[in-house]
Order: structure tokens, then sequence, then C-alpha cells
């Protein structure tokens, strides 16, 4: 059986305490995950090089981030003992996960174009001014002093096992210098360590790296000991650090599709959009809509997305048209389709895929349990399934006046609003619970990559400071 070791400061650790992860459909062991404790965290957070990375300017770790792409997607690359390539890569990832083979293909190119882009996201983070800048601490730009420190001397990643696709958020960390700590997600260690070790075949330094799996209290220790933090979870994992500035949540995304009154008559063009923003990536993203908002034609807009929503079937792992994911753990899914049976008890919401697809939200197949795709019309937005997110394909569909929807749609991570009407569009990017703001006809699952997404990751690390310098003594 494989052996995934904790990384300590880059090098591998066997532990005493491990765990087995499994086939989601066989139950075939697939590895032993060596297991770290808090104290052992703490000590080595504590320890790390914070200066390992400063010796290289940061157009050169930009260059490492180019190479450690194409290894990422092409290289035998070691896995504790053995070595992976990029098929046993999306095998094994696919196995423990229960995500399509094909999703997990879709979110490994997502992880090459962080690798390959890494010069047009580092830009759209910093808005483009002289990345030297930061190799010497202080420089002009456009005729303007600037200068940074950086706040975060280790950085660290709590990270989940439902997408592979959100390592792209942390990856930039290793070019704006700052060594990284990481608790992959139980069932999802493929990922952040096949990406450790691309970056160092590419040159990285094995210090700048920790790897730690471990339970709740190693988590909750990471995000202690480290400068500074990102967190994935739910929102009862993501509340009891939402006072923490340290920490930067990334939690349930409540990403919405929003018609406009002068889009709202032709929403048939537009369905398309919404079945995307719902259904893409398996629905287990945040950035896939939970809610339609529109100000008329509710019914009809939730009976033409449910007809195409209800096309989606239960199919294995590797079959080429699967788009939903497996749960491995059948009572979570049973757990959540009794939450929505228990929402739909409420007067005012019906379920409308399970009237075209003929059969429950709940599917099994051997061991597995699948949630297929469920559209709910409430007929009032303080419904409660109105503002619910879950681990797959899920939304409603909600009519509101569009005067009243800046007001009312609350925390959104991505709004995309159909629209050509200038004064509607004005409200929503005044609309202070709006993280990110699509204008036209754009899924909520297009991700410009030239731009912050959840909160801007150099601001996280980095803080500007006022600097004077006779020039006689800034010439080092």
């Amino acid at each position: 059986m494989l052996h995934i070791p904790i990384l300590r400061h880059g090098k591998a650790y066997t532990s005493v305490d491990s765990i087995e992860i499994v086939h989601h459909a066989t139950g075939e062991p697939l590895a032993r995950v060596s297991q770290a404790n808090s104290g052992m965290i703490a000590r080595d957070v504590h320890r790390m090089d914070w200066r390992g990375l400063e010796r290289f300017s940061v157009a050169e770790l930009m260059a490492m981030s180019r190479k450690a792409g194409k290894l990422f997607t092409t290289a035998a690359l070691p896995l504790g003992d053995s070595t992976q390539s990029f098929e046993d890569y999306i095998h094994q990832l696919s196995g423990t996960t229960g995500m399509p083979q094909a999703l997990c293909r879709a979110n490994a190119q997502k992880i090459f174009r962080m690798f390959d882009e890494i010069e047009l996201v580092v830009a759209g983070l910093t808005r483009g001014f002289d990345l030297s800048i930061l190799d010497r601490g202080f420089g002009s730009d456009d005729g303007r002093t600037l200068s940074y420190f950086r706040e975060a001397r280790t950085f660290g990643a709590v990270l989940p096992s439902n997408s592979p696709g959100v390592h792209s958020l942390w990856m930039p960390a290793i070019a704006l210098k700052t060594p990284v700590v990481l608790k992959p997600g139980r069932e999802e260690p493929w990922s952040p360590l096949r990406i450790i070790e691309a970056f160092c075949a590419a040159g990285v330094p094995r210090e700048a790296f920790g790897f730690y799996p471990t339970d709740h209290a190693g988590a909750g220790e990471l995000l202690r000991v480290v400068d500074r933090a990102m967190l994935f979870g739910d929102a009862s994992t993501t509340r009891a650090w939402a006072n923490d500035h340290r920490v930067e949540l990334h939690g349930p995304g409540y990403s919405k599709v929003v018609l406009g009154d002068d889009a709202a008559d032709d929403w048939q063009k537009y369905v398309d959009i919404m079945v995307t923003s719902i259904v893409a990536n398996g629905g287990r993203s945040c950035i896939n809509a939970s809610a339609i908002w529109t100000p008329r034609y509710g019914r009809e807009i939730a009976d033409a997305v449910a007809r195409e929503l209800a096309k989606v079937r239960a199919l294995p792992a590797d079959d080429p048209d699967a788009k939903i994911a497996a749960f491995a753990n059948p009572k979570m899914a049973e757990a959540i389709s009794g939450a929505i049976d228990a929402g739909l008890r409420d007067p005012g919401a019906t379920e409308l895929t399970v009237v075209h697809r003929g059969s429950p939200r709940l599917a099994t197949i051997g061991r597995c349990a699948y949630l297929l795709p469920t559209l709910i019309h409430c007929e009032d937005r303080e419904h409660p399934l109105a503002n619910r997110e879950f681990l797959f394909p899920f939304a409603t569909v909600i009519e509101c006046p569009t005067r009243d929807m800046p007001g009312a749609i609350g925390k959104s991570l991505i709004v995309s609003a159909i629209t050509a009407d200038k004064g509607f569009a004005a409200d929503l990017m005044a609309c202070g619970d709006i993280d990110r703001l699509n204008i036209g006809a754009i899924p909520t699952v297009r991700i410009s990559w030239d731009q912050p997404h959840e909160g801007n990751l150099f601001e996280h690390l980095y803080r500007q400071r006022a600097f004077q310098c006779e020039s006689a003594s800034c010439g080092w």
C-alpha cells in the first residue's frame, strides 16, 4: 500500500499514527497517511526558515512556477517511497474523493493554469506595480515611491477535499516569497502533495514547504501558529475564526445568477448560463450558483432549468459522461437530502427536478450515494431553503423586484447579473455584500485569473509602509 508522509521542512517523515484512505466505490485501501499532532506542527512552524525564499527574485520564482506546471502534468513525481505519474494522480484523486475522472482532469488543468499563468495572476493581485520592488523592499512605480514588507513569515492553509481547483488560491504564495504550511483534506492529500513536489522539482527549496495531514485539533493549531492563513470549510467551521484577521475564510459562496428587468422577458436565452452555473464541477464549488433571482417568470424559469438538470444521472467515476461526484459516506448524502426534505415541509417551496426526472434526488450505486441535481422554486425569498448551499448541484429560483435585489440577496461570493441597465448595474456595484460581480451573460463559474478571488492574497501577506530615503543612502 502507498504511504503518504508528513513533510517537515520539506523532508518526508513517517508517523507512528496513521489513517487509511479507501476507494470510494470498492472500499479498497489506497494509501496509509501519516498523521501529525499539534505539538509537531507548532514546533516545526516556529523553526521554519521564513527567509528561505528571499534569496530568489519574484521573477525567478515565477519562472520556477511555470516549469513546475509542466512537471505537474507530465512528470513522475515523488509520492512517499514511490513515484506518481499524472495518470496515477488522476485515478488516485478520483478514487478517494468520488469525483469523476473527467472533473479531476478539469481541476488539474486549473492548477496547471495557475502554475503557467502566474505572472498574470500576481499582476492582478499587485495591480501591476514593478515586482522588483518586492525584491529590494522599495522602489519607484510611475514616479511614486513604494515600499512593502512581508507580514506573513509563514502562511498556512487548511484545505478541503471537495474540489482540487481550490489549490490555485494558495499557490501564488510561493512566487510572493512566503513559505507555506498545508493541512490537506482527509480524502484529498494527492493534489497539495503533487503541487509541492512539482515546485521542488522546479527548483523551489524543499524547506519552504510543510505538509501536515492531521485532525481537527491539529488544524486549529496550524491556524494559531502561522502568521497568515486561509481556511476552507462550511459555515460552522469558518464561524469560529470570523474575528481573526489573520485567517482568510473560504466558506459557502451563496453565488447567484440575477436577471434584470431588461433581461427577464428573454429568460429562455439564458437557461444554459443558469444550468452551467449550477452544475459545473459537480456543483461542489463556492462559485457554483445556489440561487437564481428574477423580477418575474420565476416558475417558468425554474421549470426550464429543472428540466435540464434532471438529465444529469449518477454514473461511475470512470465514465467520461459523469458530471456529479459520489459520496463515499452515504450518511452524509442522506443527511443533506433530509435537510432539504425538512425545508420542503414549509409551505411555499416546490421541488421541480424530481417531477422531470421521475426519481428521488438520493440515488445509490453499490456502496456509494449520489445526490442528483435539485432545483426548487420558492414563492418567498424568506423561505428556509431560499438561501441554502449544499455539496452538490442545488439551487432555488426566487422572484424579487430588481429595486429590492441589492439589499435582499445577502452575502454573495459571485453575482452574475444579466442586464444592460446601467442603473441596476450601478446599484449592484454599490452593494457591499457582493464579492465578485459579473455584468452580462457570464456563468458564475467563469473566473478571470487577472483579478483577486475571495480576497487578495498579496494584501493578506504584505503591508505597504511609508518610506523615504536620501539618494546617497539608497544605492544598495
